[in-house]
């Protein structure tokens, strides 16, 4: 079973070992600073069942983006039923710690965000649901064009910086 520890360490051990010239190579001995991973996951529109808190991406991209943070700038992608497993029991998992989000849907030519915390999630063909704890803004009950944008910062494997912590006042996107 993949857990985020796994992958977290796997794509840092491979970002630095790629990345380094020969001459650095025996730095790379020294313990690295775990990156700050960001996930991104888009559907074709999502439903929101306010009674059970259950929000429902149709159409989910069978691909989850992962990139980090500045200095290390590490990008990728995973199947999505590989990111379910970060869920999984644990002290370093989601399920111990969940994740926020920002939930991006374009309503026309407007943006609305949502901020929330993703609970147990449950990948079903191409739809993908999550129990979901709203923190800040109203969820309409259907949308188009999601993206979700989830911020793993101040979990155990990834470290809080202030650029990590500072990114959440200004991370508000603009359609023009």
């Amino acid at each position: 079973m993949t857990t985020r520890r796994t992958f977290v360490s796997s794509a840092t051990l491979l970002a630095s070992v790629t990345a380094l010239p020969p001459a650095m190579a025996q730095d790379a001995a020294q313990p690295a600073k775990q990156p700050d991973f960001l996930f991104v996951q888009t559907a074709n529109s999502m439903s929101f069942d306010k009674g059970s808190s259950k929000l429902t991406l149709h159409g989910v991209s069978p691909v989850t983006v992962f990139f980090s943070d500045r200095p290390e700038r590490i990008a990728g992608n995973m199947k999505t039923s590989a990111f379910i497993p970060f869920w999984s029991q644990g002290k370093d998992s989601f399920l111990s710690d969940p994740p926020n989000a920002d939930i991006s849907i374009l309503e026309g030519k407007e943006l609305r965000q949502v901020i929330a915390v993703l609970k147990a999630p449950e990948l079903k063909g191409g739809d993908l649901s999550y129990t979901v704890q709203i923190l800040e803004g109203d969820m309409p009950a259907r949308g188009a064009e999601v993206s979700v944008f989830i911020d793993v910062i101040g979990m155990p494997m990834t470290p809080v910086s202030y650029a990590g912590a500072a990114r959440r006042s200004y991370r508000r996107a603009v359609i023009r």
